[in-house]
């Protein structure tokens, strides 16, 4: 019965969404965000993150960007329902006035992603839109998968896969049978992608933002196997509800004695692209969360 009204609760959340529009619902999920997240445990471990990472900041520096993290939080929660609209990209007559704006250089790379013909491992982290990157390949044709976390309720379960399905590409629950999952998705020449930046009690030691964390291997391991390129993809908060995507070129990952990707330094060399991603952007990141717990 809770799983029902909570199934309801969303589907009446996202019809307000929807009566709101794709600028009028994420000011109010900013505005409900900012307000409501200063009240939970959860800002507190924002603030611990912050001091650690940025200790040459004073506090009201560190409050500013939390701050700006709710409200990024608030945003991306609301844009769900409008993706279709908020996607207003075309790289046959790209606009400045555009929601989505895509350097040159990053439709070249996507171009080659799309016509090379072999199979690619994507790794993201959870800045500003994290969905963004997954609906550019959906919207421009490129064959993806992505792993994602089945939400607890399954009602909350279904109603987000219902929004997902057609405009994300192949999605793989997180569980055990991802990595075969992936694989196979590799193997059938599809570009795989993950959010890499959180923690996995499991995975290797790396130094993230200067300190000790464990991060998620999952990446590199394939990447040792399969000996495909991997490359970084973004997203950037604009104001006036805009966004910047990027892609990196190909990673140069660490090697072995054989010529085997070597799995900790790639995973700490992509966690050290998504350091920088943070430190350009340190208020688009979901520092709520216990990363280095």
């Amino acid at each position: 019965m809770i799983d029902a009204v909570l199934g309801a609760l969303v589907r009446a959340l996202f019809a307000l969404m929807r009566v709101l529009g794709s600028r009028g619902g994420p000011a109010v999920g900013s505005f409900l965000a900012r307000k409501l997240g200063r009240l939970i445990k959860a800002d507190r471990i924002g603030l611990e993150n912050l001091r650690a990472s940025f200790p040459e900041h004073d506090a009201a520096w560190h409050r500013a960007r939390l701050d700006e993290a709710w409200d990024n939080l608030g945003r991306t929660a609301c844009e769900y329902v409008h993706m279709d609209a908020i996607w207003d990209f075309d790289p046959e007559a790209p606009r400045q006035d555009g929601r989505i704006l895509i350097a040159p250089e990053v439709v070249a790379r996507f171009k080659t992603l799309l016509d090379d013909g072999k199979p690619a491992l994507i790794f993201a982290s959870h800045l500003a839109n994290w969905e963004l990157p997954m609906i550019a390949a959906a919207k421009h044709k490129l064959p993806a998968a992505a792993l994602y976390r089945t939400p607890n309720s399954r009602a909350i379960a279904r109603e987000i896969l219902r929004l997902r399905a057609g405009s994300m590409g192949e999605l793989i629950p997180a569980g055990l049978a991802a990595p075969l999952r992936m694989a196979d998705a590799l193997e059938r020449g599809l570009h795989v992608g993950m959010l890499v930046d959180q923690r996995f009690g499991r995975g290797p030691r790396i130094t993230f933002l200067g300190r000790e964390a464990a991060a998620n291997p999952l990446i590199a391991q394939l990447a040792r196997r399969f000996d495909c390129p991997v490359h970084g993809a973004r997203a950037i908060r604009l104001p006036g509800g805009r966004f910047r995507l990027d892609l990196t070129d190909a990673l140069e990952l660490p090697r072995d004695a054989e010529g085997r990707v070597e799995v900790d330094g790639a995973t700490a060399a992509m966690n050290r692209v998504i350091e920088g991603w943070i430190r350009e952007h340190p208020g688009q990141w979901l520092w709520m969360h216990r990363r280095w717990r």
